[in-house]
């Protein structure tokens, strides 16, 4: 009997999850949204151009959180990051993070934005990664086609959202601990969100992703916010 219990309450949870991906639907990129220097770098990749894996492909989905409309929510536990739409929707991006010991957490705001930013490595970064202490805007840089600057307190954390020329870490978690997305996903995000947006990242083993987590079994209720 207790097989047959562990077998039904397997499939119960495969029910409900398959519920919640019912209303995933996938977007594809909008090159129309691009500019003229955007089609003219990214026509200039070196890297290679990986697809994304089908889970960490951009989709809207159901938000199960209550932060507001035109926020932005990290999950780092899940490599997902989400743009609050009205309606109990989100727009879910696939990321690259930080390993947990490079990882930030907490409540910020966009407090600066730059459309194909130059890079100025930390000391830090410059010591760990034996990179020079600069490097010119285009496709090659690490920093991709855009960057939106974390400020908490006033302060920048010196943590960004941005792009990257390595694709093929969407969905894992490497030494840097920014938060990166495609160049096309940084270019989507860019021009959805402004000066002050509100960005919530969850602190490491507090990931609530509305499709890989208790809380979303549950019905999904709590918020940084309350």
């Amino acid at each position: 009997m207790s097989s047959l219990k562990l077998t039904l309450g397997i499939l119960a949870a495969g029910l409900m999850l398959s519920g919640c991906m019912q209303g995933t639907t996938y977007e594809a990129t909008n090159t129309t949204a691009f500019k003229p220097r955007d089609k003219e770098l990214l026509s200039k990749i070196r890297y290679t151009n990986v697809p994304v894996a089908e889970p960490f492909r951009r989709a809207i989905v159901e938000y199960h959180r209550k932060e507001a409309p035109g926020s932005i929510l990290v999950d780092s536990d899940n490599h997902y990051l989400y743009y609050v739409l009205d309606g109990g929707k989100a727009i879910r991006y696939g990321i690259t993070v930080g390993e947990e010991a490079m990882a930030w957490s907490g409540i910020a705001k966009i407090g600066s934005m730059t459309e194909w930013p130059a890079w100025h490595p930390t000391k830090g970064e410059i010591e760990r990664l034996g990179v020079p202490s600069f490097v010119a805007p285009g496709p090659d840089n690490p920093m991709g086609s855009r960057a939106m600057y974390l400020y908490s307190g006033g302060k920048d954390t010196l943590f960004r959202i941005h792009g990257t020329n390595q694709p093929e870490y969407i969905g894992a978690s490497i030494s840097s601990g920014c938060i990166r997305m495609t160049n096309e996903d940084a270019i989507d995000l860019y021009n959805r969100v402004k000066i002050g947006t509100v960005v919530v990242v969850l602190e490491p083993h507090h990931g609530d992703s509305p499709f890989n987590s208790q809380m979303a079994l549950q019905g999904g209720s709590g918020s940084i916010f309350q």
